[in-house]
């Protein structure tokens, strides 16, 4: 950790073009994460490319096809400081094809920066709309709005305040307070109001879009929820014994702990005693959210536990699921989605082949109302309420109980088809 300063994750979303690497570049750059020699090399690569003023989206655009293409393929991870917060900044693509790297970062996210362009020719798109419904799907809570090109439209204030009144609409729709979303102007190219305030924008009072991070509240962590351990992978170590390995979700795990682990062998669940805790080779009495971990347990052989199953206490244990309900929106399916349907679900560290069961309804994906009761097939874009049934047993909770246990990412033949999260479960 760096200097003992609190972690967030942050993800960068929005419609394509709209300015996300550049920003982040920027940001970067501006803020001393990158320094002027890296820099003056891209601005030399971006030329050679005839791609004249992508330098700063270079910085988080590292692979060369997307140097070539000008667009944002694949998530890249940044470390970044502020006064008050160490940030790790997911950089999500806004382009169509690539939505689904988009739903995997903003999984595993703290807050979101949703990036709208005040071009008079942009303004809110599709895509940031359909953004700000996943943003919410998935759990990112906090959001500032930065809306950014403000020198396409020569600084004007009015253009600030239309485009701030269209995204104010579409929180509205999805369920954001927008009373606590800060709506931040900025030109990311030339620098106006990232790090440093520019006189281009005095009429702009809230801030650069640096001080907005530093509002963020601090992730709690969800030390008080019911211990949760999925595991990733199980060793047997010559004079030690089994060690379980993988990262404390909600809860604390300590030293001495009787634990379950469930669905385990045949189903059943087993229970054991936690004898040791180590942490980057360091012994720990307890564990808490985020860490990452291998311990020692008494009791079982490692043939009894497998990727994939969880870990909990005896008196709070993990929910196995016969049959579940989710909120699911379809990303990239190349048809449609049926009953009878089976891909795979990707649940914390399990991987199970699931089938739907029954589409209950058909949501509308800019507000999450009933569009349609029952439909014959869901296609990409909607988004719907469905049942579904893992075709073995599978540990996952509710959004209203666990959220960090209830996201799921649906993959088929390679591609993310589809994302969600649990909202209701049968238990076995």
């Amino acid at each position: 950790m760096a200097k003992g300063k609190p972690h967030m994750n942050i993800v960068f979303i929005g419609h394509v073009d709209h300015g996300k690497s550049t920003t982040v570049g920027r940001l970067l750059f501006d803020s001393g994460g990158v320094d002027e020699q890296t820099m003056r090399k891209l601005k030399d690569q971006a030329k050679e490319l005839g791609k004249s003023g992508f330098e700063f989206a270079f910085v988080m655009d590292n692979l060369k096809e997307e140097r070539e293409r000008g667009v944002t393929i694949d998530l890249s991870h940044k470390k970044f400081e502020t006064q008050k917060y160490y940030f790790t900044i997911i950089d999500a693509p806004g382009h169509k094809d690539f939505i689904k790297n988009m739903i995997t970062g903003a999984a595993q996210a703290d807050a979101g920066i949703l990036v709208v362009s005040g071009n008079p020719s942009d303004g809110v798109q599709a895509q940031t709309k359909e953004h700000i419904f996943l943003a919410r799907t998935l759990g990112v809570t906090q959001l500032i709005v930065y809306i950014n090109k403000m020198d396409m439209a020569k600084y004007d204030e009015k253009r600030f305040n239309e485009v701030k009144e269209e995204v104010s609409k579409q929180l509205k729709m999805v369920g954001y307070k927008v009373e606590d979303v800060p709506f931040i102007a900025g030109a990311s190219f030339p620098g106006d109001n990232v790090v440093k305030n520019t006189d281009n924008l005095s009429w702009f009072k809230g801030g650069t879009l640096l001080e907005a991070l530093d509002k963020f509240k601090e992730p709690q962590k969800p030390t008080d929820l019911p211990l949760r351990l999925p595991i990733q992978d199980v060793y047997n170590i010559t004079g030690i014994g089994v060690v379980p390995v993988g990262k404390v979700v909600t809860g604390v795990m300590k030293v001495n702990d009787k634990v379950t682990v469930v669905p385990a062998r045949e189903g059943k669940g087993v229970t054991c005693e936690v004898k040791t805790i180590e942490m980057h080779h360091e012994q720990l009495q307890s564990a808490e959210p985020g860490d990452n971990i291998g311990f020692n347990v008494r009791g079982i052989d490692k043939k009894d536990i497998a990727r994939g199953d969880v870990l909990g206490h005896p008196d709070k244990v993990p929910n196995v699921a016969t049959e579940f309900t989710a909120q699911m929106v379809v990303l990239n399916h190349p048809t449609v989605i049926t009953v009878g349907y089976t891909p795979v679900f990707h649940v914390h560290t399990a991987q199970v082949a699931c089938q739907v069961t029954e589409i209950v309804k058909k949501l509308d994906p800019a507000t999450g109302e009933t569009k349609e009761e029952k439909p014959d097939f869901i296609k990409n874009g909607d988004a719907a309420i469905v049942k579904i049934k893992p075709i073995q047993p599978l540990c996952i909770e509710k959004q209203a109980e666990i959220p960090q246990m209830a996201r799921f990412a649906v993959r088929d033949s390679g591609v993310t088809v589809a994302a969600g999260m649990c909202i209701d479960l049968v238990k076995k």
